[in-house]
């Protein structure tokens, strides 16, 4: 526990709607540094204000964060409408984006003009994903769910969840039966990754497959240019630990180039400053507690008790900042 202050670290997963530096701050603080990550989420800023805040973020602190842009589905029925996309990530790119994330209304939200849902590996988005390949930069891509979104309330594994989709009805695929299941987001989101073997690809929230480590293991044994953030799920490695620590612990070093910490840590308008600090201090060392240590512990999001990881510091090292140095492309 010693070592958080001292070692380089980077979390990949963070979103600054604000002109606030205060996480920035903070994870100067923590020797972090951090990627802002732009999506097409409906309460966010615009796509243009998004790069516009991740600019105002990078001129006040250069050496402590990057970003990544993104694109939107909304004007899809236009012709030109990939043109336009790519001309919008272009200029990110050039703007110094690492990338572009896409979130999951591809597959949840948007439609086609045949009234059929937009999945991942849709024929249209390929100049997308050729392009960004094409540029040498990272896709960043929340597709689908964790599997607890097609469950009831009290099914659920984490607390987290429970309590998200709660406040989302919108995105509880269990009160959706008519959109496309979890089978079909993974299934879009693997011939993507069969159509584009070379580009740089990293699965968000451990690739929407966070309730199994086994499973997730055939993907990345599958798919060598996939690597995975936890952001948002280390609650459910927990919950995995808890019933068996071993087989985590195992899977953790196994994959070790494979895992990129992340957070989805964010900052709006409307925060205190100083608790975003504490906030973010206190998740971030919580997390570290778990991955570096055997300590038990106890989290809002999993029901009892769980013992950390303990994982070699070679491994913390990789999770922490080698790994994001290699797939985001980050000037360390």
């Amino acid at each position: 526990m010693e070592d958080f202050q001292k070692v380089k670290k980077i979390d990949t997963h963070t979103h600054h709607n604000s002109e606030s530096t205060a996480l920035t701050e903070a994870a100067i603080e923590a020797n972090f540094h951090l990627l802002t990550v732009s999506v097409d989420v409906p309460d966010y800023p615009s796509l243009e204000e998004q790069i516009r805040l991740a600019l105002l973020q990078k001129g006040e602190n250069p050496d402590a964060i990057d970003f990544l842009a993104t694109i939107s589905l909304e004007n899809w029925a236009d012709p030109d409408w990939a043109e336009k996309e790519i001309a919008r990530i272009e200029k990110a790119f050039e703007q110094g984006a690492l990338g572009i994330k896409i979130w999951k209304n591809i597959g949840m939200t948007y439609k086609d003009e045949k009234g059929d849902f937009i999945m991942a590996d849709h024929p249209r988005l390929e100049q997308i994903y050729g392009f960004v390949e094409a540029q040498g930069k990272t896709l960043m891509a929340h597709l689908g769910e964790p599997r607890n979104c097609w469950l009831p309330l009290e099914e659920m594994t984490v607390n987290n969840d429970r309590s998200y989709f709660a406040r989302h009805p919108e995105y509880h695929m269990y009160l959706h039966p008519e959109y496309p299941n979890y089978e079909e987001q993974l299934a879009a989101r693997d011939r993507l990754l069969e159509k584009f073997p070379d580009l740089r690809f990293v699965g968000a929230h451990l690739g929407s497959l966070e309730w199994s480590v086994d499973e997730l293991a055939k993907r990345l044994d599958r798919y060598p240019n996939l690597a995975v953030d936890l952001a948002a799920r280390m609650g459910h490695v927990q919950f995995q630990s808890q019933k068996d620590r071993e087989r985590v612990r195992d899977f953790m070093i196994r994959y070790q180039d494979r895992l990129i910490y992340g957070t989805d840590l964010e900052i709006s308008e409307e925060v205190d400053p100083k608790k975003v600090k504490s906030s973010a201090m206190a998740a971030w060392q919580k997390d570290w507690k778990y991955l570096v240590s055997a300590e038990w512990m106890e989290t809002g999001d999993v029901n009892g008790r769980f013992q950390g990881l303990q994982l070699p510091r070679s491994v913390v090292d990789k999770i922490y900042f080698h790994n994001a140095v290699k797939w985001f492309s980050i000037d360390s």
